[in-house]
């Protein structure tokens, strides 16, 4: 007798559903086609034992299963229970009319219990799209699965639950609850607050112009001035996710089975902070079955690379392209994936080996040239597409001590949101691109217009310093975000005398 089963393969952000068909018929053996690799071709014993645990019987006559569309390759374990049920419904021991109406995961142990698996909230998203009334799937991935609305998510601790519910025997109530209500309640907690820096107020409005204008920055200081503290500071002013992103960004953390067991949509901007000896497939992602890297999960949020000249030059230049494209795609002999990959560039370093070149009470030990060495590992282009360059000292010990309450995250995030406002205003014609960080070359011509007092001071400012031809585009896309906080339609003086003090890295000779 034929059976037939659903369930769901993960391709990149993405699930497509896979139909698990059995057949038991005359003969000898066990087989299965359509394309499995090692862990689903050995569910066969998992499957045997876990029905045989609670009763019931694995045929000893030819049993075919086939997971179609046979052309695609089939992955991992979580298509055990498809295969049970299909199995017992083949061979009538399994007594159930609405089978198909579902969409079936899970990987079984050997006693019939499941155990969780990954991608659950793209599977369940595909599942509604297609039609299914619901989704049986282990109790661990319930509330993740939860958050699509209209399917009925069933979550079952043993495969026997699964097949009391199919008979109608004990009925499992579905999981519901309101994941929007959660979400916006939690959106604005976050466990690090501008309020707590005492001191670097120069700092502070840097970052603010970066989350306001979505820019890269690095920060160039000596070791314990505070650069990592600011970082992670970061994402609590950044304008809160909208539903569409936080979907976008759950989806990725639900494929990389980041979510854990009370898995719901994620209500505040990723932050992520890889250690810099990370290799290249970890950070955009990759691997043998693949995976979305560190750039895909920081997706809508922020990426923090500290002591950035540590990191493999290799793994830095890979970076390039996500930069500019807000996404990264893995290519393989049989396959292509795209992950979305847009995020805020956060890096931090030391001015020199011994990190205290431009410390002001500290002399700086490094041999002549070291410094201009260190500074030569971050190469141009990646230098190109970071628009701030910060430089961060340490606070002196009576800012340190001092009481006065300093701005919060929530006061200084309200400004933000209003710049953002105008520049979503401004770029509504212009599909793909929300900020200022994004705009083209061209754009930049066409929108950060400058009156003839502010040419000639990015003139003298270009040959005194010795600004190179990438500050220059750099300079006035920052300008612009400086112009938007103040609520100036024009790009005057004082923004633009703002802006230039952000390019410490361009400057001739600052190395030495």
């Amino acid at each position: 007798m034929l059976a037939k089963t659903f369930g769901s393969a993960v391709y990149g952000v993405d699930a497509f559903t896979v139909t698990v068909e059995v057949n038991v018929s005359a003969g000898t053996k066990f087989y299965m086609v359509g394309l499995p690799d090692n862990a689903v071709k050995e569910s066969e014993q998992r499957v045997e034992s876990a029905i045989k645990h609670f009763g019931y019987m694995m045929p000893r006559i030819k049993t075919v299963v086939n997971l179609a569309p046979a052309d695609i390759k089939k992955e991992g374990s979580a298509y055990d229970l498809p295969i049970a049920l299909g199995i017992l419904k083949a061979s009538d021991q399994l007594f159930c009319d609405e089978l198909e109406q579902y969409v079936i995961m899970g990987e079984l142990a050997l006693d019939g219990m499941l155990r969780p698996i990954k991608g659950a909230l793209p599977i369940a998203i595909e599942a509604r799209k297609k039609g299914f009334k619901g989704f049986i799937l282990p109790k661990e991935n319930a509330a993740e699965a939860a958050i699509v609305d209209n399917l009925e998510i069933l979550g079952v601790e043993t495969i026997k639950e699964a097949i009391l519910h199919l008979e109608g025997k004990e009925l499992i109530k579905p999981l519901r609850q309101d994941t929007r209500e959660i979400f916006y309640e939690e959106q604005e907690q976050y466990e690090a607050d501008f309020s707590d820096v005492q001191g670097q107020e120069n700092i502070k409005r840097a970052m603010e112009i970066a989350a306001a204008g979505g820019h890269n920055v690095i920060m160039i200081g000596p070791p314990g001035a505070g650069k990592t503290m600011l970082a992670k500071r970061l994402p609590s002013i950044l304008p809160p996710l909208t539903l569409h992103e936080a979907l976008e960004t759950t989806k990725i953390h639900s494929v990389a089975g980041k979510l854990g067991p009370h898995g719901r949509l994620i209500s505040r901007r990723p932050f992520r902070s890889p250690h810099h000896t990370i290799s290249d497939a970890a950070l955009v992602g990759g691997g043998g079955i693949p995976q979305p890297g560190e750039i895909s999960l920081a997706n809508n949020g922020v990426l923090f690379l500290d002591e950035l000249p540590e990191f493999q030059r290799s793994v830095l230049e890979v970076m390039r392209q996500p930069l500019e494209e807000r996404s990264v795609t893995i290519s393989r002999a049989k396959i292509s994936l795209d992950y979305p990959a847009n995020f805020m560039l956060i890096a931090s370093m030391n001015p020199c080996p011994c990190g205290y070149y431009n410390h002001p009470d500290k002399e700086c030990v490094c041999a002549p040239g070291v410094v201009q060495r260190y500074l030569n590992k971050i190469s141009g282009p990646l230098l190109d597409r970071i628009d701030l360059h910060i430089e961060v000292t340490p606070v002196s010990f009576d800012q340190m001590t001092q009481q006065r309450k300093t701005e919060s995250s929530a006061e200084i995030r309200a400004r933000v949101i209003k710049a953002r406002e105008i520049q979503k205003a401004r770029f509504k014609d212009q599909p793909g691109v929300h900020n200022n960080a994004m705009m083209s070359s061209q754009m930049v011509k066409h929108v950060c217009q400058i009156n003839e007092a502010g040419k000639a001071l990015l003139k003298t400012a270009m040959e005194r310093l010795g600004l190179s031809a990438r500050a220059y585009d750099r300079i006035l896309r920052v300008s612009r975000t400086i112009a938007d906080l103040a609520t100036s339609e024009q790009i005057l003086i004082e923004h633009l005398a703002e802006a230039i003090q952000y390019r410490s890295l361009d400057r001739e000779g600052w190395a030495g």
